[in-house]
Formats: structure tokens, C-alpha cells, sequence
């Protein structure tokens, strides 16, 4: 079985810390995505992302401004 492909928002980050933070603040208030190794397509920061469907990316990226 095939699975369809999804558009998925990424945010990267600059270091460790600011990933673990980001993901805590998104736990604790119910901003939907999950904290993952950046993909091997990018070449960006700490190595981790935040990745978030397309849909429900506003969340995160009001958080990111």
C-alpha cells in the first residue's frame, strides 16, 4: 500500500535548545506537529525541525514571529 504524500510545514533552528523549547511550548499549549531530524534535503541549523501538517502549520508559524 501506498501512502500519499502531504504537505508538511518545516521550521528549523540554529541550536538544540531553541528545538526543545519550541517543541515544550507547542506541548503545553496545544500547537499541533512534532519535533524531527531535519530531512536530508536540507541542510539547515541543529539538525532538528518542527514539522506540521500544511493545514495546521498557522500555529507555529504565528509562534515563530
Amino acid at each position: 500500500m501506498i501512502r500519499e504524500k502531504k504537505l508538511k510545514r518545516i521550521i528549523t533552528f540554529s541550536n538544540t535548545t531553541d528545538a526543545m523549547a519550541f517543541e515544550d511550548y507547542c506541548r503545553i499549549h496545544g500547537v499541533p506537529g512534532r519535533l524531527i531530524p531535519v530531512p536530508g534535503e536540507i541542510a539547515a541549523g541543529c539538525g532538528m525541525c518542527w514539522m506540521a501538517p500544511m493545514e495546521e502549520a498557522g500555529p507555529a508559524e504565528e509562534l515563530c514571529r
